[in-house]
């Protein structure tokens, strides 16, 4: 049995680091690692959706047949982090503008993302028709392991085993990373396990499902030229 040590950060210093570390990612040019969709344009999948409440104002535009290239602005450094890495693996092009209440905390406008982006998913896929619609996905970073699986099913549940080591990362409160993926999987309506296999370090294993996440949904998303309609037994999800 192995067993993960826990590592000895203080909070300035862990707060420190993922401001260093978001900002880093987002002048680093990673788009140019990413080809575009060999779709042609009048068949790319797309879909534009605006939320306003009294506690948030959000706006995400979504392109499932992307390149990876994220324009995230929550108001929250560590969760856009968290979108660009689901985005930029997932190869969406994800344009996330958010104004939220943050003056309280951060839990409205994660949890409100999660629905807005949950509906964008839900109209760029459309009738579903030609998608793999199932997909799994197991992402290390480090000392973590987080696996995602997902079936775009019409039936929004999300089913969350990420036991975290701290409460926070950096300013960023940890937990608000299982409501996102709550929020998101009702409104996209789909089915989403997300599993932590091994960890020790919180932001690691936050991270890791993340991606793990963009991955499994990139390739549930993904059209399949071997299915003919709706890939359901029903003949709709």
């Amino acid at each position: 049995m192995t067993v993960y040590r826990k590592q000895p950060k203080t909070l300035a210093e862990t707060s420190a680091a993922t401001e260093y570390e978001v900002d880093d990612r987002q002048s680093s040019g990673l788009t140019s690692l990413f080809k575009g969709s060999n779709l042609p344009a009048d068949a790319l999948r797309a879909a534009s959706v605006a939320r306003r409440t009294s506690e948030t104002d959000i706006t995400i535009t979504l392109g499932l047949d992307g390149s990876g290239i994220c324009d995230i602005d929550t108001g929250v450094p560590f969760f856009d982090h968290m979108l660009n890495a689901f985005g930029r693996h997932g190869l969406f092009d994800l344009k996330v503008k958010v104004v939220g209440d943050t003056d309280i905390d951060a839990h409205h406008t994660v949890e409100d993302t999660g629905i807005v982006l949950g509906q964008a998913f839900a109209e760029a896929l459309g009738d579903k028709a030609g998608i793999a619609r199932f997909a799994d996905c197991t992402v290390p970073l480090d000392e973590a392991l987080v696996q995602t699986v997902i079936d775009i099913s019409g039936r929004g549940q999300a089913y969350c085993t990420l036991p975290l080591p701290t409460e926070r990362v950096g300013a960023f409160d940890a937990e608000l990373a299982v409501e996102f993926f709550y929020a998101f999987a009702r409104d996209a309506r789909l089915t989403l396990h997300v599993r932590e296999l091994a960890g020790a370090n919180t932001h690691h294993i936050v991270e890791a499902a993340f991606k793990s996440a963009g991955r499994a949904m990139r390739a549930a998303c993904a059209l399949d030229p071997r299915v003919t309609g709706v890939p359901s037994t029903k003949g709709a999800l």
